[in-house]
Formats: C-alpha cells, structure tokens, sequence
C-alpha cells in the first residue's frame, strides 16, 4: 500500500523537526578517508526491530559513509522474511548450523558474514576503514576511526573484561601470541587491509573454540553459562593476537545504559545488552525476542518516564541523573525510528498522544542533536602509552580495577550482590573482580558463581602449615593468587569489603594517589602501630599507618607490597603473647585482626605512606560531616532507625540470595521518626539509603534469576501441604543453610565449575528442603538461635562507640 498524500507529509514534517533530511551526506563528501559501517542480524523479528534502531540513530548521528546490514538466513527462513528493505542489504549465506559438524551456533554468522562481505562485495573494494557494531546499539555521535585514533596496524575497540580467557590456558592453546590476546569487542574501528588479514582467522578461530567444549568452563572463560556462547568474541581476539593486531582500548566511547559515564565523558555509543531500568519503568531487549512490532502498524515500545521527571528528582544526583537520561535517550530513539518506520510503511496516521508529540519536538531533537568526542574521550586512547607512565595524580585516564575478597558461603553471597549493584550505579570506572577463596569441597555444592565476574582461589581458612582456623587471611592470599596469575591492564587497584556499599567513583586523581602513595582510610583502632607490637613487626614503626577499609593503590606498588601483606598477616596472627586489647585494640584479645595490622606492617616495610582521607567512607549510623559526599557506606555494625536495627552478623545463616524474594526487613520511612535535630536526620538519611540499596539489589536479583516462576512452584507445593496438615506456614520461605565444612582442606584447588544440569537439581533440592523443614518447631530454634546471639555480642555493643572497630566477618572461635 503506497502511503497517501497526507501521510508522505507528516513523514516529511518528522523528518524537518528532527534535522534529518539528508542524513550523512555533509560529512560523507568532507571525510579524508573513506568509512563503512557493518552490523549482522539473522532473519528474526528480534533482530528487525533492533535494525530500525540503529539505522535511524545511524542517520541521525551523521556517521560517514554508508551501513551494510549483513543478513544470514537460511533458505527457508528467506521465503517467509519481511524485511528486505529495513536496511542497505547484503545476504550471506547462513552458518547458524554448520555445514560440516552440524553445530548450532548463530554467533558464527558474525565473522562468516564480513568474510562474505570482503570476497563479494563492490563496496569493500572502495573503502578505508570499517566500523564493525552490533545490532543492539544506538549511535549517537559520528565514530571515526582516526579521531578515535586507529592506525594501520593498531585498531581501535571498547573494553569486554569479562573474556578472562585471554588471561589462562585459553589463549596459550588458541593462538601463538596470547601475550597479545585483548579483552575487547562491542565496537571495532579498523584499517580494511587489517579487517582482509584478521577476517578469516577470526572465522577459524571461532570454529576453533566453539569446538574445545573441554574449555567451556565458567573459571576459564567467564562464560556463566557454560555453553560456548561467547566463542566467537574470543575468536576476534585469539585472530587478531595470531597476526598481531594490538588494540587501541577505550572505555569511554561505549556504554551500557544503567551505567554512569565517568566525569566529563559524552559517550557515542549506547549497548543496551543488558536490562536497564529508570524508577519503575524496565527494559530488557530478551523480552521482545519474538516481538514483531516492527509490522505491527503504530506499535511502540511501552513508553518510559519523561527528561524532565528524571532530572526533578533531587535524589538521584547529577551522576546518576546522567545515567538516567542516556537510559531514555536509547528507548526514546528506538521508538522514533519504529514510528518512522511505521509511517513509511503506509501505516494510518497514529491517534494523537503526549509521548508522540515529544518524539516529534524539537525538544527532543536537541536532546538528541549528534554527540562529538570530547578532548578527554579521545585523549585517552591517543595517549594511552604515556598517560599509563605517567605519575601525575590529576590524570583522569588511569585504568582502574576494583576488587574485594569472599568465600563460598550465602553470608558473602548477599553482600556480593549489594556491592556489585552498587558498583554499577556509582560510576566506578574500570572493572571489578571478586576472589573467591574455596576448598575443593565447598565449590561442589556452590551456587553462587554467576554472582559477580570471579577470580577463583584456593581457601586458606585453615592454615596448610600450621594448622589455624583463621578465615581472615583469604584477604591478602586472595590478593597475591590474582595478581600471580592474571594478566592485569590497569594501573590502579581498588580494593573494598564485601560489606560495603558504593555510592559514588572512588578515583586515585580525585584523592590524589600516585606511585609509592596509596590512599586508604582511617582506623584509629588499630593502637598497636603506636607500641611494642609495631616495633616487633616492622623495621620502619614510624612508618606505621592506622588504615583499612579502602584501599586505593599502583599496581606496581600491590605487586611488592602483596606478599609482605600476607607474611606480615601469618607473623602476627602467630604472635598469641600479644593478643590482648592493651597492645592490640582488638576487644576479644583473639587475633582476629591480626590482617589489618598485616597490611600495616607490611606497608610500612616498604616505607609505604598512605594519604589519609576521612572523606571516602562512612559507617551507617555515624554523623556525617557537614558537606562531605561519602563514597563508601562500611555496614560493619550494627545501626538503628528508631526501633528499627540492622546488624549484618544476624544474617550470617540466612540464603538470601538463593530463597526467593528474601530481602531484609524494610527500614522506617524517615518521615515516621519525627527527628527535628539536624544531626540525626541527616546519620537517618544514610542509613536508610544504605539499606535501601541492600533491599532494591535483592529484588533485582530475584528478578534477573525469574524467581516468579520458582516462587509460584514453591507456594503450590505449601498449599498441598496445607491441606493435609495445619502445620506448614505457608509465609515462610527460609532456605536451610549448609553445613560447615570447616574441616574440610586441600593444598591446591581444581578450578572445576558445577554443570548446569547439577545446578537446576540442587537449586530444586533446596527449595523443596526449605517447604519441608519449615515446621512449627523453627520459631523455638530461632528463639534459642536469637538468645545465643545476643549473648555473644553484648560485650560489644556495650563498648563505648570509640572503642569499637568493624567487627570482622568471622566469629570467634571458642
């Protein structure tokens, strides 16, 4: 159906509102050197919405040169597809299952398809450079490659951390170079003599791996799934390692949307892989993998909340407002280009309605005019090699990792998701790991692996030599494993707590930390760098420094300083003469911070003098100084909101993470408390801001892990259970805990991971573990458990606040 007058005018009239008519051509004509975009798509609907997508933000970004959709689909699929004309065009033969070894896997057709591409088409004749993206991606300001600058020989790509495969035995059996082997993917920018080379190794290379199922492992390749998904991103980097092609790595050019840009950066590419979310209002792009909305006439997605009411919201903050904003610009674009689409086709003029009036404003025209690279943006690829030498504590482009120690317990579990949650909204930049230190025993009956991006370790909990039971050390262990047997690329560590909340980026330059000067915070606790014990275990006392908690550090100086950390740790821990709170500062005269003052000695043995900052972290329940914005909440004690406590020490037993919709009990509204002190209504604002993070990374957890499903099952089997016997309460869904394995050591850990099959049947197990214990008799265990615990810790809730230091994530031994 051809569309009618009035219909080819109100596509001209969206058109003119939104400026573009005549997309790309302007900068086509005045770029030195040639450009061709790729992406590739099979023949789903999953992919022709997505297509509509990134061809309008194509447009209207003013990338140079033109865009080839590179379609796979087999013969059937091609006599029932509708959607030739949704993009410039080349089909390619589809290798979804291959033709020799009949395996399934459409992430092949990538590589295969720019292999079709470079031997048959005209274009690629003509060209200088290729931009290669994904379908699921909104481009919002022109990529070109020598502004962002690649060079013949050194293309240019967005960090994926996640391919820890580049960094063990992966890469030493795929390629003969995988001391070149880059973490990268997502957006490539590359010289088209580079692409013809690199292309069929990367083809070959994906077969390759595809087929080392012996590899699939998740501890090998970060794959959480375990299935081989993720073979081709690996055969891009094994390819291009085997003929030497070294990246230009950028983390500033492509964003996830959910996630903040660091300060200063405008990003041009948005990859909205994962789910994101804006108040109430969520996306995830797995929802619509069989929508077809891009044929059904008029059809948006459903609409998300307006600019305006992101940026009311005073509690978001700046950062996050950011955030919020780029999160709808994405959703904002991909329904303006389906109502574009929808116009083209023909479609009836849509009924009128407010959210079709802003996609046509001029209002969001300007908001979404073409984003230009900013100085620091390109900067930090240009000058990666001499801002990576340099010292100066101002440089903003310094590569940061983030990482914090647990162990295979549920305990950890929770805290693990409260940190990782709040690490993706603080804007930390860089990537964040989690060492994991378990015995062989402990990781058969784990289920937390897909928690957080890990780095596996053997437990030291029980001493291979001596024999002491002293969980804490897995700290400083865990430390020295990683950095003995992972490939690191950034300059500066960040290391947390597992019970830490982050609330903002925590960056050397903004503390001013540098080679030879990490930053840590205060523990004034800590009185044995005042004493004898200093003078018994360092040779440099004065050097001792009262520090803890956050740590921010060179790379260069961790690599000496970790193993005297953990020597340091063993010495003290050793030292029972000098136990007691009088020379130590440690209440229950047991040792059991014998790792802090580890990390003390052992800096100090270096000459190591930290900058102290009493304006990163912040113990929820503490008074706030006036106008500090405090990066870190320390949820180590216990705080109160009126009636209302928390104390993480109480939730030691509890699965939370694994029990559906399990979450903490819900902290007062503040406007119940009637506090009129200044004082208490802002130390009230944070601790329910704390919690609050706690509770809302919880029920994203439940959600991304589909719990409705697990919970509809769990609450059928409580209902038959009911009808045969009043017993059951069908309220409670507490999950037993595993026993200990305490006893249990080995000297080497054999990094094996749990396969899918055996997870869903001990997942199943649990659950119906939990319907069957919860009896009538649970309330008078939980009292006995309750009147247990009050009477091991009122020795130290009656220690006066000055006294008190983080009490440490183990118990006491008896």
């Amino acid at each position: 159906m051809k569309p009618s007058l009035m219909e080819k005018s109100l596509l001209f009239m969206v058109l003119m509102a939104m400026g573009t008519v005549g997309f790309g051509l302007e900068a086509t004509q005045n770029a030195p050197w040639r450009i061709h975009t790729l992406f590739s798509v099979e023949c789903q609907d999953y992919f022709d919405w997505q297509t509509v997508g990134l061809v309008h933000s194509f447009k209207k970004s003013k990338q140079p040169g033109p865009i080839t959709r590179l379609l796979s689909c087999s013969d059937e699929e091609k006599k029932r597809y509708k959607g030739m004309d949704l993009a410039p065009t080349m089909e390619v033969p589809s290798m979804s299952k291959h033709p020799k070894t009949g395996d399934w896997y459409p992430a092949i057709n990538k590589p295969a398809g720019v292999v079709h591409w470079l031997k048959h088409s005209k274009e690629a004749e003509n060209v200088d450079w290729v931009v290669i993206l994904d379908a699921d991606q909104i481009i919002r300001g022109p990529i070109i490659p020598w502004e962002l600058g690649a060079e013949k020989g050194k293309p240019v790509a967005a960090f994926y951390g996640y391919l820890i495969g580049c960094d063990n035995i992966l890469a030493k059996l795929h390629t003969k170079h995988p001391e070149l082997c880059d973490k990268v993917g997502g957006l490539l920018a590359m010289h088209i003599d580079d692409l013809r080379v690199l292309a069929p190794l990367w083809l070959s290379k994906t077969e390759e791996v595809r087929e080392d199922r012996a590899h699939w492992g998740r501890n090998i390749t970060g794959d959480i799934y375990e299935k081989g998904w993720i073979s081709e991103m690996y055969g891009y980097s094994f390819g291009a390692a085997e003929v030497g092609l070294r990246h230009k790595i950028n983390d500033d050019l492509m964003i996830y949307p959910g996630y903040i840009p660091r300060l200063g950066v405008e990003p041009i590419l948005l990859h909205y892989g994962l789910p994101f979310a804006v108040g109430n209002w969520t996306f995830s792009k797995l929802d619509h993998h069989e929508d077809g909305l891009v044929y059904d006439c008029n059809r948006l997605f459903p609409e998300p909340p307006y600019p305006r009411e992101v940026q009311t919201r005073a509690e978001a903050g700046l950062d996050k407002t950011r955030a919020l904003l780029l999160s709808l610009e994405c959703m904002n674009t991909i329904n303006q280009g389906l109502l574009i689409h929808h116009v083209s086709r023909g479609c009836p003029k849509p009924k009128w309605s407010k959210y079709l009036s802003f996609l046509k404003s001029k209002t969001f025209s300007e908001l979404t005019k073409p984003k230009y690279l900013t100085y620091n943006s390109s900067q930090s690829v240009k000058d990666e090699v001499q801002q990576r030498a340099s010292n100066e504590p101002g440089s903003m482009h310094s590569k940061i990792h983030t990482i914090f120690s647990t162990e295979c317990t549920t305990y950890f579990d929770w805290q693990t998701v409260g940190l990782l949650h709040s690490f993706r909204l603080s804007g930390q930049p860089g990537n964040i790991t989690r060492l994991l230190s378990c015995t062989e025993q402990d990781l058969k009956r784990y289920k937390g692996h897909d928690l957080a991006p890990t780095h596996y370790v053997p437990s030291m909990s029980r001493h291979p030599l001596t024999g002491d039971w002293y969980p804490a050390i897995n700290k400083p262990a865990a430390v020295l494993h990683w950095l003995n047997h992972v490939n690191i690329d950034a300059e500066f560590i960040v290391i947390l707590d597992a019970d830490m909340i982050m609330r903002g980026p925590i960056t050397p330059w903004e503390f001013n930390a540098a080679r030879g000067r990490p930053v840590s915070t205060p523990y004034d606790y800590l009185i044995g760098c005042e004493n004898e014990l200093a003078k018994l275990h360092t040779r440099h006392p004065e050097a001792c420094d009262k520090v803890g908690g956050v740590i921010i550090m060179h790379i260069d100086d961790l690599r000496k300083f970790a193993l005297f950390w953990l020597h340091k740790t063993e010495e003290v821990r050793a030292d029972k003469t000098h136990y007691s709170k009088e020379v130590t500062g440690d209440i229950y005269e047991s040792g059991w911070i014998s790792e802090m003052y580890g990390y003390s000695f052992g800096a100090a043995e270096l000459n190591l003098r930290h900058l102290i900052s009493r304006e990163i972290l912040i113990y929820p329940g503490y008074v706030p100084e006036p106008g500090v914005k405090y990066r870190i909440f320390h949820y180590g004690l216990e705080f109160t909101l009126g009636n209302w406590s928390f104390d993480k020490a109480n939730w030691r037993n509890e699965d939370l993470v694994n029990t559906c919709w399990a979450k903490f009990p819900d902290p007062p509204e503040l406007s119940t408390l009637n506090s009129t002190e200044e004082n208490a209504l802002q130390r009230d604002q944070l601790s329910f801001e704390c919690m609050q993070t706690l509770n809302e990374a919880l029920q994203l957890h439940h959600e991304s892990r589909s719990c409705s499903d697990s919970l509809t099952t769990t609450l059928n089997k409580e209902l038959e259970d009911e009808e045969k016997s009043d017993v059951v309460n069908t309220n409670s869904m507490v999950t037993p805990t595993l026993p200990d394995s305490t006893d249990n050591f080995s000297s080497s850990l054999k990094f094996s991971m749990i396969a899918l099959c055996a997870f869903s049947v001990f997942g199943f197990m649990a659950i119906m573990l939990a319907v069957c214990r919860v009896r009538k008799g649970e309330k008078t265990r939980s009292k006995v458990h309750r009147n247990r615990r009050r009477a091991s810790y009122s020795g130290f809730l009656d220690t006066p606040a000055h006294d008190r230091y983080d009490r440490h994530l183990y118990s006491v031994e008896p």
